[in-house]
């Protein structure tokens, strides 16, 4: 019973103690923010450009895809018409041709959707290159230490959520999708005392 008793006194001590210890050795305990990417990409000015120029894009590859199908299905047609009329040795040429155009087109056709994707990756890549230093400066001003994805909290006040403020600094900075886009002056450290 002492036993227990005392290990329930030490462990006491050292939760007790953990503030303590972070005031004297001078770190800092600071507010904890969250964001959630997703939305910060898709509210953005950036985002929408990019959202639309995808679907566009999408919707036209769609339409293409469409029309290459119609017109493998005629060719298909007119193939299977023209096999009554030919003898097997003639017919095999043609019917290994149209399968090879088929595979190609496919192919064609893949490579472009996948283009797409990678477009989106890129455009991604350039929108969190952006974000970085706007956070800083936004995590900064309000003497947080950390920004974390919202999605991965396991709970939190809706309070601690910039997201929407992040948004706002964005589309000032970042625009739509500006070449160079203006990145706020960060808050420089104050130089080391010896």
């Amino acid at each position: 019973m002492r036993r227990v008793l005392a290990s329930g006194v030490l462990a006491m001590g050292l939760m007790l103690s953990a503030p303590l210890t972070a005031q004297t050795t001078g770190l800092q305990q600071g507010l904890v923010l969250t964001i959630d990417s997703e939305r910060l990409f898709l509210a953005s000015d950036f985002g929408k450009r990019v959202a639309a120029e995808v679907e566009s894009a999408g919707n036209d590859l769609v339409a293409e895809n469409r029309r290459i199908e119609a017109e493998l299905a005629e060719a298909e047609q007119e193939l299977t018409d023209m096999r009554a009329t030919m003898t097997p040795e003639a017919f095999r040429p043609l019917a290994d041709a149209f399968d090879t155009r088929v595979q190609e087109t496919r192919q064609a056709q893949a490579a472009k959707s996948r283009a797409l994707n990678a477009q989106l990756d890129q455009e991604r890549e350039v929108f969190l290159n952006a974000t970085g230093p706007v956070l800083e400066v936004l995590m900064q001003e309000l003497g947080a230490t950390v920004v974390l994805e919202r999605r991965t909290v396991f709970i939190s006040a809706n309070s601690s959520d910039i997201t929407a403020e992040a948004v706002t600094r964005l589309n000032e900075t970042l625009g739509a999708g500006a070449t160079t886009p203006v990145v706020p002056n960060r808050p420089q450290p104050a130089p080391a005392q010896d």
